[in-house]
């Protein structure tokens, strides 16, 4: 693995050698007993559903919850069916439709990729089902789900970065911590996948914990779930400049001059800044409710 003495090039030294992925020593596999193998990205998921199951849990216990611990537990159900499902048949449907001329392989998620959009959708419809058949306010079951997402967000995308995919684009200036990835010719990139887990993920789970714990945000109804649709759209629409399109979408990108991540995302911020705008401008909450029971 090259220092950091042998990576910076000195005085009058004519070439600078780019870090490169796989001497990181990463590897996609987490365990491996011959006959059962684990994979981080595996991991990722099932992480971000269990931090955001603990901390719901935790947040229905607080003042003014619109929900019980029994409202928590189906939604957990219901919102890990909803991302899988949305999320891979989102991929299917926006970044691989080829794979319905067989549709075996839709089923097959350790085979492609699954789309955050379609995940959303999933969770969205997850949500719905709920507050429907518990007479909940649908918005603020949202608010409270949408604090937990971005858990789920930061590990994933770590994830995307310990697999060596989804990499970002050929640095076109010099970047100290562009790198060489495996498959991806030998020009030094972006790794975006980091780019995304700091804003998609660290950011927002900052400034959606502190908007919960240490403002009145949570009796807005909309308030929550609004900066996290204009949040993680921005930072994915910031981020796609960086990131190398899919490559079966490259010339999409070209043509219309945004990548498909980009486009899906501009929908995603005009509701989130909508919902943000009628959160504020509507009376607060009474303060001091008593949780559901």
């Amino acid at each position: 693995m090259l220092s950091l003495a042998a990576a910076v090039a000195a005085p009058g030294s004519a070439i600078v050698q780019p870090l490169r992925w796989e001497e990181l020593g990463l590897s996609p596999i987490a365990l491996d007993l011959g006959f059962f193998t684990l994979k981080w990205y595996s991991l990722a998921y099932l992480a971000g559903i269990l931090i955001g199951y603990w901390h719901l849990s935790k947040m229905v216990k607080a003042p003014g919850s619109p929900m019980a611990q029994r409202h928590a537990d189906d939604l957990f159900f219901y919102a890990t069916l909803g991302i899988i499902l949305g999320g891979r048949l989102g991929y299917t449907i926006f970044y691989a439709p080829e794979l319905w001329s067989s549709p075996a392989d839709v089923l097959k998620l350790w085979e492609g990729g699954m789309s955050f959009h379609g995940g959303l959708a999933g969770v969205l419809v997850a949500i719905a089902w709920v507050a429907w058949r518990n007479q909940l306010s649908f918005l603020r079951v949202c608010d409270y789900i949408a604090v937990c997402v971005p858990f789920g967000m930061l590990f994933g995308r770590l994830a995307n970065f310990v697999n060596g995919e989804l990499w970002g684009r050929v640095a076109e200036s010099r970047v100290a911590w562009a790198m060489v990835f495996p498959g991806a010719g030998d020009l030094p990139r972006h790794p975006s996948q980091l780019y995304e887990a700091a804003l998609e993920g660290l950011a927002l789970i900052v400034a959606l914990l502190w908007l919960f714990w240490r403002s009145d945000a949570r009796w807005r109804p909309g308030l929550l779930v609004g900066t996290f649709a204009f949040g993680i759209g921005l930072a994915r629409f910031a981020v796609e400049f960086f990131r190398e399109p899919d490559a079966q979408l490259q010339e999409f990108a070209l043509r219309t001059g945004l990548s498909m991540g980009q486009w899906l995302t501009i929908p995603l911020m005009v509701v989130g800044l909508y919902l943000l705008i009628v959160a504020l401008l509507r009376p607060r909450l009474g303060s001091g409710a008593p949780a559901a029971t």
